[in-house]
């Protein structure tokens, strides 16, 4: 008998999601945070919260399991601290877009995303 894939399982409850998509539509689910890895973007955490009665874990996924998902090239170096940094990656809530000319924002470009495909779920 063959294993079914899982993409994620929650901590909590069990819930568990076979694949990106149906965790991606899950519509319980809220995208509620990222936390930068600095020295590897794809490392870098979204905080997903499941929001059905009795549970309301938070669990984490790795930015790179969503990397295909932006069309982008990201750019080269850093922008982080400088004067054209707004600083969203330094802070886990802060989910804005970043207009700097720097390669995190390729995931803060992800953020977006996620949320635009969840609306339209």
């Amino acid at each position: 008998m063959k294993r079914q894939e899982i993409f994620k399982k929650c901590p909590m409850c069990a819930t568990v999601w076979h694949d990106r998509k149906s965790f991606i539509d899950d519509n319980s689910l809220v995208l509620n945070g990222y936390q930068a890895h600095f020295d590897r973007l794809e490392l870098g955490l979204f905080y997903f919260t499941h929001k059905v009665e009795g549970c309301f874990s938070t669990m984490t996924v790795k930015a790179g399991h969503f990397y295909d998902l932006n069309p982008a090239i990201p750019h080269t170096g850093r922008k982080t601290l400088t004067e054209e940094c707004p600083t969203h990656c330094l802070h886990k809530e802060d989910l804005e877009l970043c207009s700097a000319q720097c390669e995190c924002a390729f995931v803060r470009d992800l953020i977006g995303i996620l949320q635009e495909m969840k609306s339209n779920s």
